[in-house]
């Protein structure tokens, strides 16, 4: 069991959290603010949509990024990509050295409307786990799981047949422990494909736009890549 860490309350938090919960892991989800979190109202006047999970999954823990990140041995980035940084600042730097630092998160600019586009500034040249590794020197930044719709992230069994998940790292033992995480998930070692440094980020974070583009054209996300040769 892992003490393990997500930063970011929306639903690719909550999906990993209740797997990791599921799989016998401990688990603390980080916001900016916990009792803001709790007590916004919903749409509809009621509770938002994180309370009414949070009620039903009371395994996790609620606290701060700072909180969450001292808390986890493992942390999990599943914050929107274009806040991801700001967020990890408010986690601050001491919470993050020496921890391995899985990235999920994809910077998606939504500024001009749908479909988003990769922000300039992180993409073809650099990539947000990049920018991650640079602002974090002393954080092990991992890249995976990020080409995918979220219940497949944490159950590839979802989808029938052989699919890629792709991972890279700067530190090989960083990505060793991360994929004895994915094997938890259920995902093969032969579906694991490491692409080396975390400049492969930049390859990886680049699939976006073209899986928006399916997600589009078939209005749903359960499906994913594969590699054949």
């Amino acid at each position: 069991m892992k003490k393990i860490a997500i930063l970011g309350t929306g639903t690719v938090g909550q999906t990993f959290a209740a797997r990791l919960i599921g799989l016998g892991h401990e688990v603390m989800i980080g916001t900016r603010n916990v009792q803001e979190k709790l007590s916004a109202p919903g749409k509809d006047g009621g509770k938002n949509a994180f309370a009414t999970w949070h009620e039903a999954n009371p395994k996790a823990k609620l606290g701060t990024f700072a909180e969450a990140a001292a808390f986890g041995e493992l942390i999990l980035n599943t914050t929107q990509g274009m806040n991801s940084i700001n967020a990890l600042n408010l986690a601050t730097a001491k919470n993050l050295d020496g921890k391995i630092l899985v990235d999920i998160a994809n910077p998606l600019d939504f500024s001009k409307g749908m479909p988003p586009c990769l922000a300039p500034e992180l993409s073809n040249t650099n990539s947000l786990a990049e920018e991650i590794q640079k602002t974090f020197p002393n954080a092990k930044v991992v890249k995976t799981l990020n080409t995918m719709w979220c219940g497949i992230m944490v159950d590839p069994t979802l989808i029938k047949g052989d699919h890629v998940n792709y991972i890279c790292g700067n530190d090989e033992a960083a990505k060793t422990t991360v994929k004895t995480l994915l094997k938890e998930f259920g995902w093969k070692d032969e579906n694991l494909l490491d692409l080396g440094d975390l400049s492969a980020a930049r390859g990886t974070e680049a699939v976006l736009p073209v899986w928006l583009r399916i997600y589009g054209a078939k209005k749903m996300g359960a499906f994913n890549f594969n590699i054949v040769s």
